[in-house]
């Protein structure tokens, strides 16, 4: 008794065994430690709740929501002595019972809620695979001969592969089609052979809005001079099997179909099968508040509708529900005349964050992710994403406020009567984020759409397709809801691997009371296969931005774009060469948290 009574003044002194702690394990369904911990704020309990996650994967099986009901609570994992999350959310399902078929292994698809599930990505011991495709550097990729726009139909050039599809059947083959400063993911119907060009044509609904919206467009031979035709690349058909590090789902023999690396077991082969992994919901009169998320690695999320309908986006992987050109073009009082209407909708994340007050991430990693990690979507105040590690991630690393509601042609400035909508305060500060974008080539690091008083600040990006940084959207000089944001203090390096039109900070309509300052941006990619070589920028203000001081930043040179912008935008010192290496290369988590990040309303000088 003595030994026992000495056991628990020892813990409660120390807190172990705490009433406002939970202690979990993977063994138990995560869902009911937070149902247990809901039950005891409900009974009375008005202090933060921690959930304590024991290291280990807690594997689940459909999004696990937190409500208002689940306010002050906080979910905690453990580090390793390396620093890595030991405690993940995973959505994955392990494949096994593999077996040698030649060069190749072989499993049975699994089922998933009594459905055979469909997957995009594999992912074997540890390392994401190749979804079979036709090239195997990108430097090899072909290019776009011309467009049929009225019979939808695209002509490439004949080729040994194309050739071997159109007599063997397409099957669930995908053009992935290079398109300026955005990928498009379309899945083929058919390929037929013209003279010395295939016509290719897609399944609908890709079709109709691929061939309908103008912008982005894919380049064809009659290119201006200097610039490249789109490049193209064509995947997920067993043809295409030819290189070790490679898989096929065959979707009617309910197979996938794996060829190793040179010596490698198959020890271990996950594949994602869902999508949201954590949801944080709220509304705009009873919001989730104070919930925190420590140390906790999320992976292995899916998305899954570009295989069902394809993938045509605008911008930053914010994909075209309509869309089509007008003639005469609308003239718009203080902006450009406008060529084109569209109305958009958004990729889907891991973990979304929807009227929800102060919703803090911190230390959480998020990798082996289908489309983005984390977004902040709607009807958010105060928050943060601090000290977090964003790497081999499908699409947008960090995604911010709306990219326009569904309802909202896009050109249209958003100014919601209800500013409670606007995602608000929220802080994106000191995270490593790289290797993004690995298959929507026309993702960020971060994008933050129509938000207000946000600052993106400390974080370290490198290796990404496109931009590292986008703020605002819009197209628009009109006033909206987006004021006094901070981008500072970041550095980006290793930018546009794929896509040009683009810089290591990029900003889209009004922004009164905003800053870019302090930033380091160097180091642009050099794709053989850009549109136009020389269409980059260090920093680069686009259509509508207005209102913004762009100071003392990093860069190389002057290498910037003022395109039709608004008014009152300001420009100083943002010349100062800087070498990055190793040695001298700032680490995100060491300005975690310091002071002078904090965020602050910065005038705009006149």
């Amino acid at each position: 008794m003595r030994i026992l009574a000495t056991l628990s003044l020892f813990a409660t002194c120390f807190g172990f065994l705490s009433a406002s702690d939970i202690y979990t394990t993977a063994n138990r369904p995560l869902y009911d430690a937070v149902v247990e911990a809901r039950e005891m704020h409900r009974k009375g309990d008005s202090t933060p709740i921690t959930i304590h996650l024991a290291p280990g994967t807690y594997t689940v099986e459909q999004t696990l929501v937190l409500r208002p009901e689940d306010s002050h609570l906080r979910i905690v994992g453990e580090r390793g002595s390396d620093g890595r999350c030991l405690s993940r959310i995973s959505g994955g399902i392990r494949l096994g019972q593999w077996r040698k078929e030649g060069k190749l292994m072989v499993a049975d698809v699994p089922e998933f809620h009594g459905r055979p599930l469909e997957f995009r990505q594999l992912y074997v011991n540890g390392r994401k695979a190749v979804r079979a495709k036709d090239v195997a550097e990108w430097d090899d990729m072909e290019r776009v001969l011309s467009q049929d726009r009225d019979a939808k139909v695209l002509y490439v050039p004949a080729n040994a592969t194309l050739k071997r599809l159109a007599k063997e059947g397409v099957g669930h083959a995908e053009m992935v089609l290079h398109e300026m400063w955005c990928v498009s993911t379309l899945r083929i119907r058919s390929i037929t052979q013209t003279g010395d060009s295939m016509a290719i044509r897609f399944h609908n609904p890709e079709s109709d809005l691929q061939f309908s919206h103008p912008w982005p467009s894919p380049l064809c031979h009659d290119r201006p001079e200097g610039w490249n035709a789109s490049p193209f690349y064509i995947t997920n058909h067993k043809a295409l099997l030819d290189q070790p590090g490679e898989w096929y789902l065959d979707l009617k023999a309910q197979k996938v179909y794996y060829w190793p690396m040179p010596g490698e077991v198959v020890a271990d082969a996950i594949v994602p099968a869902v999508e949201t992994l954590l949801a944080v919901e709220g509304t705009l009169d009873n919001m989730a508040d104070d919930i925190r998320i420590e140390n906790v690695e999320f992976a292995h999320a899916t998305w899954i509708r570009p295989s069902l309908e394809g993938h045509v986006p605008l911008q930053a992987g914010m994909m075209l529900t309509e869309a089509y050109r007008i003639d005469p073009m609308m003239q718009r009082k203080g902006n450009h005349d406008l060529d084109n209407q569209g109305w958009l909708a958004r990729p889907a994340s891991a973990v979304r964050v929807r009227g929800g007050k102060d919703i803090a991430f911190r230390g959480c990693t998020f990798t082996q992710l289908g489309s983005s990690g984390i977004d902040y979507e709607w009807g958010t105040r105060g928050g943060s994403i601090e000290g977090c590690t964003l790497a081999d991630i499908a699409g947008n690393g960090i995604v911010a406020g709306s990219f326009s509601p569904a309802g909202l042609e896009t050109h249209i400035a958003y100014n919601p009567t209800d500013r409670r909508e606007v995602v608000s305060g929220l802080r994106i500060a000191a995270n490593e984020i790289h290797d993004t974008g690995t298959e929507d080539w026309g993702t960020l690091a971060i994008a933050a759409g129509y938000v207000a008083e946000t600052e993106i600040a400390g974080n370290r990006i490198e290796r990404v397709p496109y931009s590292a940084i986008s703020l605002g959207w819009g197209w628009n000089a009109n006033t909206g809801c987006m004021h006094d944001n901070r981008v500072a203090d970041n550095t980006i390096s290793q930018f546009a691997l794929h896509m040009y039109d683009c810089a290591g900070i990029y900003t889209l309509g009004s922004q009164p009371g905003s800053e870019i300052t302090g930033n380091t941006v160097s180091d642009i990619a050099k794709p053989s296969y850009a549109h136009d070589p020389n269409h980059w920028f260090w920093l680069y203000t686009d259509e509508g931005s207005s209102n913004i001081w762009v100071h003392d930043n990093h860069c190389p040179s002057d290498k910037f774009l003022q395109n039709a912008n608004g008014p009152c935008n300001v420009w100083e010192n943002n010349v100062k060469t800087v070498i990055l290496t190793p040695e001298n290369k700032p680490k995100a988590n060491d300005l975690m948290l310091r002071e002078e990040n904090k965020p602050r309303v910065i005038p705009v000088k006149k």
